[in-house]
């Protein structure tokens, strides 16, 4: 069809379209030519004339316009057959590849994201003119951090179908070295004091490697800020930094920075008042606010105080209060006094509480652990409690939450938790080799969130050297709603002390429990249980340490037979667990106590007492430095009498040291040793063929001596101090599934019933096989490199340790490696 008119040419953009001339025309048809990716349909979104509509030069224009802002159009021409108006665009080309090269100071992804923000990405049409604006920008970036000879280059690169790539090409350079600060005006502090705040560093020597001298802006202005705070802190409330100037020199190798400062004089607050509204709460907040009449101004301490009140108001839903101090000054007298403006705001509501990033756990698992609600007022406090509920979960590696207001609305927000999910158990099958039971064949499940319930589930058959055992145990930590848990377990043992490096014996038992547990609060639990066990020993071996057991028990008609107990256990147990995560805390604290009894209706009468605690104090404010200790104590003994023997606490029942406790250390091997002691017999009168006519005993002080396995004590007690550091090669994002850390252990059991008096009439080269296992203070002590890794077996730890505290029987390691234990 011929074209009879033109329309007017717009210099806009670059784009024309023909003239109309002053009459304005009913249209009859609309066509855009010209499209590849765009579709019409989306196309004439942007085009504000319809078939029928009355349009002239104004009209047109407004339609180019509209056009051009869809983003889609390069160049766009507008054009008139008769009364139908055709609009021919050129549309931009689409963005098929983003290619970087020579970046080093920005990675890839911060390049992505910051072209992301202006709209620049793949699969999207190329708008040229802000590409200037990115090389400017750019390069603003690298003058900050001191590469003042850095280049960026922006190359477009056509490709078929109307796509382009975008290449960026860095030239950075080296970093300009801060060669001088030049601190001007100072006189009541000296350079040297002022700079050693500062985390910039000029004019390094070269032998300090270690330090950096580059020059980057905002580490610059930060160091400027703390040198303020430092005035601010100490009274000086006029201080002021006047100007601030930055020399380059001309090969941009170097730069000297000064400061003008105004140091002024001290001030002390005259007082301090409120106005506004403190929810009636003013007296409270101004007894536990830190600011206090006739003390220097401080300017931590003012800005403390505005937290707080922000902070104590948020607990009450209003979020985004308001707290400023409005100084007034005394020059002369040298005062101020102190005017703390509280606007609280609204009170804001959550309207939905939404989790995300859980892909195994249930959403209801997740929210009975917080104790912020929907449809209640928003609370710091409550939110934070919420994490850190949330984090103590052994199945969750981190957790973060957002406040987002709702749209239209000033006092609902919602809040998104988003959740990263760590293995909290193992399924296996096969053969493993752990330095404390050596070889072994295990089939099970452990698993602390079964099937995404948040309950906790074990199934194990294990096999190793001298042990074999299977076990089913359950328990459910919401058996009600208000956090009543319940668990039950059935175990079968099959045990032979002698492969872990103990004394000779065997023990057979299987049995069947139960247990309850209450909150008392958020932190702290008490737990009931009731256990029915069937034990039998046999293969005993006489000791010292057993004769008890075996006077009490022994069937005289068969002095071999083995001994079958059955024992009815109560328990009850009380924990504080305060930990900022459920493996791997960096915070807080986590301490059990525990009494466990047989009843008196059960064949062995004993008793055990059992605390164990850990503590974490970060040292950095990012928690990858952190100090730890441990403590863990345990008695136990017997009460009342059988057979007219008192019960004591049966050797099967004696406290064990292991590897993991006391790292550097064989199994057992610090345990008391059981002794045998031998009498000596006498020969009778000779016949004449040689032989005897018997023997008699002999005289006590003729016994023989003869230490045997190690076999434990009545008591334990265990300490240790662990600095977590950095795993070095490690990115920050793996730290909660890594951990690396300098120990040092210390341990010791021993036997409170073992009375070596027993022993003084022996000659003194049998007493001199003998220790004292009555002793409390006969500590060993290791120190050493332990690695710890979540991995998806489950936990494991390998530690290289060296003994600092030994005895000579001691058997000592350097390695040991072991799996499902973590500290």
């Amino acid at each position: 069809m011929a074209i009879k008119k033109h329309l007017a040419v717009s210099s806009l953009l670059g784009a024309s379209f023909a003239a109309l001339g002053q009459n304005s025309f009913i249209v009859e048809d609309l066509k855009i030519e010209g499209l590849q990716r765009v579709a019409l349909g989306a196309a004439l979104t942007h085009v504000p004339i319809n078939v029928g509509d009355n349009v002239d030069d104004y009209t047109i224009s407004k339609t180019i316009k509209s056009l051009y802002r869809s983003g889609h159009f390069d160049n766009i021409k507008a054009l008139r057959d008769g009364n139908n108006v055709i609009f021919k665009v050129t549309e931009r080309p689409t963005i098929s590849f983003i290619e970087f090269e020579g970046n080093k100071d920005i990675k890839d992804e911060q390049l992505n994201e910051s072209l992301d923000q202006q709209d620049i990405r793949q699969g999207e049409p190329l708008d040229k003119t802000v590409i200037d604006n990115i090389e400017k920008g750019l390069v603003e970036f690298f003058h900050s951090i001191g590469k003042y000879n850095a280049t960026v280059d922006i190359s477009v690169t056509k490709l078929p179908r109307n796509r382009v790539k975008l290449k960026l090409e860095f030239d950075e350079g080296e970093a300009a070295s801060i060669r001088q600060i030049n601190l001007v005006g100072n006189e009541l502090f000296s350079n040297e004091e002022l700079l050693k705040l500062a985390e910039s560093q000029q004019d390094l020597p070269w032998w300090q490697f270690m330090g950096s001298d580059r020059y980057q802006k905002q580490t610059i202005e930060g160091d400027l800020e703390k040198i303020r705070s430092f005035y601010l802190d100490r009274g000086y409330l006029r201080f002021n930094i006047d100007s601030t100037q930055v020399s380059v020199s001309p090969e941009r190798e170097s730069v000297y920075v000064t400061a003008n400062l105004t140091e002024g004089v001290k001030y002390t607050v005259k007082g301090f008042d409120f106005i506004g509204d403190l929810l009636g709460r003013e007296e409270l907040i101004k007894s536990v606010i830190p600011l206090r009449a006739g003390e220097l101004y401080n300017g931590s301490v003012v800005t403390s105080s505005e937290e707080f009140i922000k902070s104590y108001l948020a607990r009450f839903g209003y979020a985004n209060a308001e707290v400023r101090t409005i100084p007034e000054i005394d020059d002369e007298k040298q005062e101020v006094q102190l005017t703390l403006s509280v606007n609280p705001g609204k009170r804001v509501y959550v309207r939905r509480i939404i989790v995300g990033g859980n892909q195994n756990t249930a959403d209801e698992v997740v929210r009975r652990e917080m104790t912020q609600l929907e449809g209640a007022w928003l609370s710091n406090q409550n939110l934070e409690r919420s994490k850190l509920q949330i984090q103590r979960l052994p199945y969750m590696e981190t957790v973060d939450f957002n406040v987002v207001p709702v749209p239209g609305v000033d006092d609902q927000v919602d809040v998104d938790f988003t959740v990263k999910e760590q293995s909290a158990g193992s399924f296996n099958a096969g053969l493993a080799y752990g330095s404390y039971a050596g070889l072994q064949f295990n089939i099970g499940v452990t698993e602390s969130n079964f099937l995404g319930t948040g309950n906790q589930i074990g199934l194990n058959l294990n096999t190793s050297t001298g042990s074999e055992s299977i076990s089913l145990s359950y328990t459910d930590p919401y058996f009600t709603p208000d956090g009543v848990s319940q668990g039950s377990s059935i175990f079968y043992n099959n045990y032979d002390a002698s492969k872990f490096s103990l004394v000779d014996y065997k023990s057979t038992s299987y049995g069947i429990g139960t247990n309850i547990g209450f909150p008392i609060d958020a932190v702290n639990r008490v737990n009931f249980g009731v256990r029915w066990i069937q034990e039998e020993l046999s293969e005993i071996a006489e000791y010292e340490q057993t004769r008890v057991l075996r006077e009490t028990f022994l069937d005289e008609e068969n002095p071999d037979a083995g001994f079958d107990f059955t024992k009815y256990e109560l328990s009850v147990g009380w924990s504080r667990i305060t930990v900022n995560r459920g493996l791997f805390p960096t915070a807080g604290s986590r301490q059990t106590l525990n009494l466990t009894a047989t009843t008196p209706n059960s064949d062995l009468q004993y008793f055990k007492l059992n605390y164990d605690s850990r503590f974490y104090w970060p040292i950095s404010n990012d928690h990858r430095w952190v100090f730890s200790t441990r403590a863990a104590l345990g008695y136990g003994n017997g009460y009342g009498s059988t057979n007219g023997y008192e019960q004591t606490l049966p050797f099967q029942e004696y406290f064990r040291i292991t590897e993991m406790e006391l790292r550097g250390f064989d199994r057992n091997t610090i345990l008391p040793r059981a002794v045998s002691r031998i009498p000596l017999s006498i020969p009778g009168t000779p016949n004449a063929d040689g032989t005897t006519t018997g023997s008699i005993g002999g005289s006590e002080e003729f016994d023989i001596l003869v230490p045997q396995g190690r076999i434990g004590g009545n008591a334990k007690a265990v300490a240790g101090m662990e600095l977590i550091v950095p795993t070095p090669f490690l990115d920050e994002e793996n730290t909660s599934s890594v951990r690396t850390s300098f120990f040092v252990d210390a341990a010791n059991v021993w036997d409170t019933e073992f009375n070596v008096d027993r022993f003084q009439n022996l000659a003194p080269d049998e007493r001199a096989k003998l220790d004292d296992y009555s002793d409390p203070m006969r500590f060993r002590v290791s120190t050493g490199l332990s690695l710890q890794w979540i991995s998806p077996m489950g936990p494991m730890l390998i530690s290289f340790a060296y003994p600092l505290q030994k005895e000579e029987d001691d058997d000592t390691k350097t390695i040991s490696f072991n799996i499902s234990n973590t500290f």
